[in-house]
């Protein structure tokens, strides 16, 4: 599974990627306001940090202002990833800017339809919102099994990104299912590691260690 971190703060994405974690970034529009910063800067930014792909968002919801926006948010770097809304005219923005040669993740996601109609435009990754889903009484993780059900019976190249994480929980009930790629906010990635035994484990050994009075030099 790879790993994209959900967040346009480039200290965090700094430090996740020094530990070799990150296999990518995606923003939002939500995201760059709570970055503080502008668009085109941060993508920059984010863009010189990580090699894969960097997602960013278009605003505007017609075919027209997709596309040009799409051709702006291009010219920032080779590894950004252009994020469209999954609409009739996000999915016509998906079918050309893939023509283009570039990446496009189709983003908001609540259904395997909608994930069937982003692969048919060739998306290349889908962005099922799992903690939105759930917050609805709906199993987000049922529809990331539906999609990769679907998918598989069908071949389909599109890679499932299971988006609105909210827990760690949800990062290994998406890899079980078999989600090609989870986001994660930096505080969740984080706490992946966390595991009392091995606290309790950790501490002992150090206390074992401490009694035989050695170094190792």
């Amino acid at each position: 599974m790879k790993f994209f971190v959900d967040t346009a703060d480039v200290k965090e994405i700094q430090e996740l990627n020094a530990l070799g974690l990150l296999d990518g970034v995606t923003t939002n529009p939500s995201l760059i306001l709570k970055s503080g910063g502008k668009i085109d800067e941060v993508t920059k930014q984010i863009c010189d940090i990580v090699e894969g792909p960097v997602s960013a968002e278009v605003t505007a919801t017609d075919y027209d202002g997709m596309m040009k926006e799409a051709k702006v948010l291009a010219k920032i770097a080779d590894n950004v990833c252009i994020k469209v809304p999954l609409t009739l005219d996000g999915l016509k923005a998906c079918r050309a800017i893939r023509a283009e040669g570039r990446m496009v993740n189709v983003t908001l996601c609540f259904s395997a339809n909608q994930a069937l109609l982003a692969a048919k435009a060739g998306a290349t990754f889908i962005s099922p919102f799992i903690g939105r889903l759930d917050d609805m009484g709906f199993d987000g993780m049922e529809v990331i099994a539906e999609i990769r059900q679907v998918y598989d019976n069908y071949g389909f190249d599109t890679e499932i990104l299971a988006a609105s994480i909210r827990t760690p929980d949800h990062v290994k009930r998406a890899a079980l299912i078999g989600a090609d790629v989870a986001t994660i906010p930096p505080a969740t990635l984080k706490a992946l590691v966390k595991h009392p035994l091995t606290d309790k484990g950790l501490e002992q050994f150090l206390a074992d260690w401490a009694k035989t009075g050695q170094k190792i030099s």
